[in-house]
């Protein structure tokens, strides 16, 4: 499993989110959670609204690891606060909602200390004051050691950062081969009449992450598209599967990892975020983890996907 840098710290490049884990067993996630170690993956992802109820699925992770304080240690937990679902959904980045929700989330995970805390998607009311006192208490009292943002464009990270005094290491983002306008955009930029030219994330947020040290998180990294399905073995992309089953072959790995493999080659060093529950495929995605595309194999998938190389 490839490593890379995420704020001072090195995780790696294979990440396990959980937001569907809480109508599975103890014995379930504890052998997902075993496959994704033995694969090399020690860090985990949550969020306050992932679940049947608030800190579902934590409370599930919790409760079904009962971790010791040195198993602890050896893992990387993050988690998200700002969705609210009850009489929403809206976002709320207030000084009292993020600190409530940490403190749930402390709770339901039965741990000290959140790893890393995302603000998840952004809060269009966000005021970066209330924001910043927040994380600095967090920060002081031990309860979170780094912060980022999550669906977040260059310019909400700048007003964030004009209060805000902690690095923001991770902005996760969905990306797959098939849903790439954070790439797509700058291979295409200024092309009258092409609409893969249309900035859609405010302005180059991949390389805004690259210049001040942002690690990119790809959620959905399967998908087709904004939840409308996987990409993998559908009949929508002949070609994109053509081309992948042929790579598949040549570095002898599953379909899948070849998926994982086109955004972790990336010089950005993305995490990819599984969101499986199905060990098996967790096992063969994070095969993908360091598979050598040259540029040719790269820009290949990029063009079978439907994009556009000019």
């Amino acid at each position: 499993m490839k490593r890379i840098s995420l704020g001072e710290a090195e995780a790696p490049n294979v990440v396990l989110g959980l937001m569907r884990i809480a109508d599975k067993t103890d014995d379930e996630i504890r052998t997902l959670i075993g496959t994704a170690r033995d694969a090399g993956i020690d860090f985990f992802d949550h969020a306050a609204i992932y679940g049947d109820r608030l800190h579902g699925c934590e409370a599930r992770f919790a409760e079904a690891m009962q971790l010791s304080a040195s198993e602890r240690d050896e893992i990387t937990l993050q988690t998200k606060a700002g969705i609210v679902g009850e009489g929403g959904p809206y976002f709320d980045f207030s000084y009292e909602h993020l600190i409530g929700s940490v403190e749930g989330s402390l709770r339901a995970l039965q741990t000290d200390y959140i790893d890393i805390l995302l603000l998840h998607r952004p809060d269009a009311l966000v005021e970066p004051d209330e924001v910043a006192r927040a994380f600095d208490e967090l920060e002081a009292a031990g309860k979170v050691r780094a912060f980022g943002v999550s669906n977040h464009t260059p310019r909400q990270i700048d007003v964030l950062k004009t209060s805000v005094s902690q690095a923001l290491i991770a902005n996760q983002l969905q990306l797959s081969i098939t849903h790439a306008p954070i790439i797509a955009q700058g291979v295409a930029g200024n092309m009258a009449g092409v609409d893969q030219s249309v900035t859609l994330d405010g302005g180059g947020i991949l390389d805004y992450c690259r210049v001040n040290g942002i690690t990119v998180q790809a959620w959905s990294p399967f998908q087709s598209g904004f939840f409308t399905g996987t990409f993998l073995g559908s009949d929508d992309y002949p070609e994109l599967n053509a081309v992948i089953d042929r790579l598949a072959a040549k570095y002898d790995v599953p379909a899948i990892a070849i998926a994982t493999a086109w955004i972790t080659r990336h010089p950005a060093g993305i995490q990819v975020v599984l969101g499986t529950t199905t060990p098996q495929r967790v096992a063969d995605a994070a095969l993908g983890s360091d598979i050598p595309f040259t540029r040719a194999e790269w820009y290949e998938l990029f063009r079978s996907a439907g994009y556009r190389v000019p």
